[in-house]
């Protein structure tokens, strides 16, 4: 027999869930709605990165879902990180956060993480989405699905070795004169790469390029 549309499949387990938040606030509160899922089981919850590491080999969920921001000690990705890398089997980690810039998504994505959803998501796509991860299936928030493939259409710009290495000084704080002197280039030969790395970003200050270069990780 079929189950009806909608009603929990009773020959599979619950999937088994490990919520990792920092706000005690928002924890009880995915506790509660999840609890309304016959089809899922929170079977712990950790408020840091280290704790979800811990209460992970322990418990061994099959989905952990997890914040970005985390506080003090690791963060979202590297928790996610080191749970998708860790020995034996590892569990799906579907990230769960407010935020949607495209270097948090691409940090989570590249660091393993199975899903990225945001938190404003409805109650029923948080289910569906915690159902794909635990079967290994991607699950994305339809704005970050949109983030991806705008930018799998826009590849990153291409910079120069040189560009690159003015770029890194740039990040670290440097004057067109310090940059000249630590490069063994002219102040003028600078100011020239700097405006091809303004042009082929698309912005107009140090500031700017920093930051885009940044979040399309385009620094070493």
């Amino acid at each position: 027999m079929t189950a009806a549309p909608g009603a929990p499949d009773a020959s599979r387990p619950p999937v088994r869930i490990l919520l990792c938040d920092d706000h005690a606030v928002v924890r009880a509160g995915l506790l509660a709605l999840l609890d309304s899922a016959p089809d899922i089981e929170v079977v712990g919850e950790a408020g840091t990165g280290e704790e979800a590491l811990a209460l992970s080999a322990k418990l061994a969920p099959d989905v952990v879902l997890m914040d970005l921001q985390l506080g003090d000690g690791i963060d979202g990705v590297e928790t996610t990180r080191r749970l998708t890398t860790a020995p034996g089997a590892t569990p799906h980690v579907l990230v769960l956060t407010t935020y949607d810039t495209d270097a948090d998504i691409t940090r989570a994505i590249e660091a393993g993480a199975t899903g990225y959803l945001l938190k404003a998501e409805r109650p029923e796509e948080l289910f569906a989405a915690i159902q794909a991860a635990a079967q290994g299936r991607t699950a994305l928030s339809a704005p970050v699905a949109s983030r991806v493939m705008a930018n799998l259409r826009s590849p990153r710009p291409t910079l120069t070795d040189r560009e690159r290495d003015i770029l890194t000084q740039l990040a670290q704080g440097l004057g067109n004169r310090e940059i000249a002197k630590a490069l063994f280039i002219s102040e003028a030969t600078v100011k020239t790469h700097l405006g091809r790395i303004y042009d082929k970003l698309g912005v107009d200050t140090r500031a700017g390029a920093v930051s885009l270069a940044k979040e399309q990780r385009l620094l070493p």
